[in-house]
């Protein structure tokens, strides 16, 4: 199975990218900004099927050919498409500069959907692509101070997965957002200092991995909370 996992090198990413690839026959290509953490994944392969590709979402449409390139190195077609990578800045609304807001827009919003524009034509019918949101994005939750536009960025997502299930519907694509709570990851550490979540990183790639791989059978166009507590 080809897979590409955007956004890997650290978090609940990497913790995905190390469970595919203890499969043989899955060839993964990963990204993300940090060159040297991607080197690092990619050489623990037991079975040396993990590409890097580095990059930075909120310029993805300055890189968009030459990642092209490197996909079709790789692999012919795309079967899943797993859209992990986030950007978190905390700050009150009123205290936001727009370069700081855009940046974040950019990476959470804009670079992921440019990104699945790019690799739409190589997925075929029972392809899934799986965006990863947020609890704070999702519609009636518990909202929290310093993560409006971090919110506001999840729930666009969650909202474009909806869009593009009825878009490629015709074609046997699936498109769903997991609306994720709290889990044990650095950036989760950031935006609740002292708090700690009942679900590991690990416990969670176990989950969005096995998702990606069967959740398309029951599901599509859906925004899934995935939480057991508040936040």
């Amino acid at each position: 199975m080809n897979i590409i996992v955007n956004g890997g090198t650290r978090g609940i990413g990497k913790e995905i990218v190390v469970l595919l690839s203890k499969e043989k026959d899955h060839r993964i290509l990963v990204t993300g900004r940090n060159a040297k953490a991607l080197n690092l994944i990619s050489s623990g392969s037991k079975y040396k099927n993990i590409a890097t590709f580095v990059i930075d979402l909120s310029i993805f449409d300055d890189r968009q050919k030459s990642f092209l390139k490197a996909v079709s190195s790789m692999m012919k077609n795309v079967d899943i498409l797993i859209n992990m990578a986030g950007c978190l800045v905390i700050k009150d609304f009123m205290e936001f500069h727009n370069d700081k807001a855009r940046e974040m827009m950019e990476t959470n919003f804009f670079g992921p959907a440019s990104m699945i524009r790019a690799i739409r034509p190589l997925m075929k019918k029972g392809s899934h692509i799986v965006n990863i949101s947020s609890m704070g994005g999702y519609q009636g939750s518990s909202k929290y101070r310093g993560l409006s536009y971090y919110s506001a960025s999840k729930a666009a997502i969650s909202c474009l997965s909806e869009c593009l299930a009825e878009e490629f519907r015709d074609d046997g694509i699936a498109v769903n957002s997991l609306a994720l709570g709290s889990v044990q990851t650095e950036m989760f550490e950031a935006a609740f200092p002292g708090h700690k979540a009942d679900v590991s990183a690990k416990e969670m790639a176990k989950f969005i991995m096995e998702f990606a791989f069967n959740g398309n059978r029951l599901f599509n166009g859906k925004i899934l909370p995935v939480a057991v507590n508040n936040p």
